[in-house]
């Protein structure tokens, strides 16, 4: 097979993409375009990226302000629907990688590149969320995964590598968990956390304190939603980037967003990761206490199994598919009348609701309320009862007969 001429590689600055481009230089002998989605990871780690990308051979970089669109376009997507994997996991990391393959495509094609890179390793589960997209997007480009061909075999190996061609790398042998942040979340894993077996060391966390040294007092916090969208925090409307901002601010703060999960990756295997989610762990319970409000029950019933098939195709990377889209289309009418406000109250890594409310709420006070009233009429349940018994009625007597006929044969 030909080697490429021009190849985009999806770039951090991390440990891993930072040795790819010497990599595919000494390996391919191509140009490499590093490209780079700015989503929020902060600006740490976009400070000197485009300077540190050229000065370790890239012959351009391209680095996209990207945050209002992952969140609009993604993360709210993500919470209309619900989307949750195996009870804890907010989908940080999954729900970003469509949208930075995507960028990468758009690059690699305006740029005339004729393959695409990634630094994702042969084990993991965003290997499959990268090259998903690029299938959708640009199945003609050839795709290189170092990964799966070079002899480098552990973290360790790749910090050598750096150090010997003198590419510069925060990581060392003594502090080597692997995150990936962005303005939803940040993962954490590898080091101390690779065995379920040790407690999560205090100094893995980064955007929460710990909630020994939260507030005394709770802090309450009101998020404001329109359609299933977020777009208030405390009755002030803000941006989507601005919003999260300040949810992160606060929940952090108040210690709320942490989580320590054992989870089955879509390759095959478990791991194990701690995830900070701050501000999206509020999001998500004030939108589920708001749509206790408004939704019907057979809507909120049957909203809930397919928010679990749609966790499940954003973790397994099929979000450029027809079926994410109905999907989408499905929760964008579910959640019309999903507007109001949630109020929660936070209070030393735990929170509570404590306010709900909504111009479309379908509870009743007039019939919930243990008051007898017109609106409600409770000797209308005895014929409710013995519809809904009726089958248990009829088995419960051919039971019976059963038996007793089973006696007297005896």
């Amino acid at each position: 097979m030909q080697k490429p001429k021009k190849v985009a590689l999806a770039y951090s600055g991390g440990l891993d993409t930072s040795i790819i481009i010497p990599w595919l230089k000494e390996n391919y002998g191509c140009q490499v375009v590093a490209v780079c989605g700015d989503i929020g990871q902060g600006g740490e780690e976009l400070s000197g990226l485009e300077a540190k990308a050229r000065k370790t051979g890239a012959s351009e970089c391209y680095v996209a302000d990207m945050r209002e669109e992952f969140v609009s376009e993604y993360l709210w997507r993500l919470v209309r629907a619900g989307g949750e994997y195996e009870h804890k996991y907010l989908l940080g990391t999954s729900i970003a990688r469509p949208l930075l393959a995507k960028k990468q495509v758009e690059v690699a094609l305006a740029t005339g590149c004729d393959a695409l890179a990634h630094g994702c390793t042969g084990k993991g589960n965003d290997q499959v969320r990268f090259e998903l997209t690029y299938k959708a997007l640009a199945p003609h480009l050839r795709v290189i995964a170092p990964w799966r061909e070079w002899d480098i075999i552990s973290r360790e190996d790749a910090i050598a590598y750096a150090a010997k061609h003198k590419v510069p790398i925060a990581q060392t042998t003594k502090k080597i968990y692997s995150r990936d942040r962005n303005i939803w979340h940040i993962s954490h894993e590898g080091g101390a956390l690779e065995d379920p077996a040790n407690a999560a060391p205090d100094d893995v966390w980064m955007l929460t304190k710990s909630p020994r040294k939260a507030p005394d007092k709770p802090t309450d916090v009101t998020i404001g939603f329109e359609a299933g969208r977020p777009v208030s925090v405390n009755g002030k409307k803000l941006s989507a980037v601005s919003l999260l901002e300040q949810l992160n601010k606060v929940a952090g703060d108040n210690g709320v967003g942490r989580i320590d999960l054992v989870e089955n990756r879509f390759v095959g295997m478990k791991s194990r990761g701690a995830y900070e989610t701050p501000g999206g762990t509020l999001i998500m319970a004030a939108f589920r206490e708001l749509e206790a409000l408004t939704l019907p029950k057979d809507l909120a019933h049957y909203k809930q199994k397919l928010a679990l098939d749609y966790a499940e195709m954003v973790y397994n990377g099929l979000w450029f598919t027809p079926l994410r889209e109905s999907l989408d289309a499905f929760f964008d009418v579910a959640c019309q009348n999903t507007t109001g406000e949630v109020t929660l109250r936070l209070y030393k890594g735990s929170f509570q609701p404590v306010s709900r409310k909504s111009p479309y709420s379908l509870y009743s006070l007039d019939i919930a309320s243990f008051t007898m009233g017109a609106e409600y009429d409770q000797k209308d349940a005895r014929g409710f009862i013995n519809l809904i018994g009726l089958p248990i009625q009829v088995r419960a007597a051919v039971e019976k007969a059963a038996k007793q006929s089973k006696k007297k044969s005896v």
